[in-house]
């Protein structure tokens, strides 16, 4: 990229924001882009063994007078006789009317894993992997961009992510994986082994930042001589995603390069027989041939480039 170069503003259905770690509660931050169907918001943390309650609240702004409304409001009681979860929305600063989940799958002491999942007419929790609650919109999810935890709870990260886009991979919950805390930031370069090789049904997961005057980004799979049997390469010289064969063939991938300087990305590959589906920021942008006994062969995931990274899952 040129000194001075001015870069088309990315459309906000590309937009991810980095994750956030070790936030202090109370912590309320802006939710890049909004919310819209095909988002989620990833909350990872610990129950303190003396709470009372929590609330993670989705609302319509950060005003202090009047109070904006909360479209979602997403309440764990542990103080009561039967500890429970209440949802509600707050509109024109009045409640609705509650709505109660009795078994509550949170415990004082214990650490949880907490996804919400933006439907088109509902919300989605899950707990620790499995399906918590859902709760109807009453307020339009268009209008909702903040994000605000408060109460008993000590978190650990939050991440806003994407569903995934590949239906052949697809499940309720198929891309929240919780980040690695104790190294937020990985190396770079960073090789991961693939002790099974890669099989159809499987999804790569890398995300991470891009650093401020980036040149390239790859992500290479090599099998067991060391052979790198395809690329995934980003220029930021000329702005393009290509895929490199083993052989040195390039296929020019014809889609918006979403790789920014200073933002956030997410690279999905989903494993497929005869090849594998690459998805950046949520947006299915195509698939490169490889053969399944090649697939199979696969025992290294390597990324380099000019970027951090925070998590690389398969």
């Amino acid at each position: 990229m040129a000194p001075g170069e001015k870069l088309d503003p990315l459309p906000d259905t590309f937009i991810l924001q980095p994750p956030v770690f070790h936030p202090v509660v109370p912590y309320v931050t802006t939710i890049f882009g909004g919310l819209r169907a095909g988002k989620m918001v990833m909350l990872q943390g610990e129950v303190p063994l003396d709470a009372r309650r929590f609330q993670v609240d989705f609302q319509c702004g950060c005003s202090l007078h009047p109070r904006p409304d909360i479209a979602i409001h997403f309440n764990p009681r542990f103080h009561t006789t039967k500890p429970h979860v209440i949802c509600n929305t707050l509109h024109n600063e009045r409640w609705q009317a509650e709505a109660r989940w009795p078994r509550l799958a949170l415990q004082r002491g214990a650490s949880f894993f907490l996804l919400f999942l933006f439907g088109n007419e509902e919300m989605k929790v899950s707990v620790n992997g499995q399906h918590f609650l859902h709760y109807r919109y009453r307020l339009p999810l268009s209008r909702v961009d903040t994000l605000g935890i408060f109460g008993d709870i000590l978190v650990k990260a939050v991440g806003f992510l994407n569903i995934n886009p590949f239906a052949e991979g697809g499940s309720e919950y198929p891309v929240g994986h919780p980040f690695q805390l104790r190294s937020p930031r990985l190396e770079v370069p960073c090789s991961r082994p693939l002790p099974r090789g890669l099989w159809p049904g499987q999804v790569i997961v890398v995300r991470g930042l891009v650093l401020p005057e980036p040149k390239d980004f790859t992500l290479s799979l090599l099998d067991e001589a060391a052979h790198v049997l395809v690329t995934l390469r980003a220029s930021f010289t000329d702005r393009t995603l290509t895929w490199v064969s083993s052989w040195g063939r390039k296929k020019l991938i014809s889609a918006p390069f979403l790789f920014y300087p200073q933002r956030f990305f997410e690279v999905l590959l989903l494993c497929q027989e005869g090849g594998l589906k690459l998805a950046l920021n949520g947006q299915g942008l195509g698939a490169t041939s490889l053969g399944q006994q090649a697939l199979e062969r696969l025992r290294e995931l390597r990324v380099s480039g000019g970027v951090q990274l925070y998590c690389v899952h398969y």
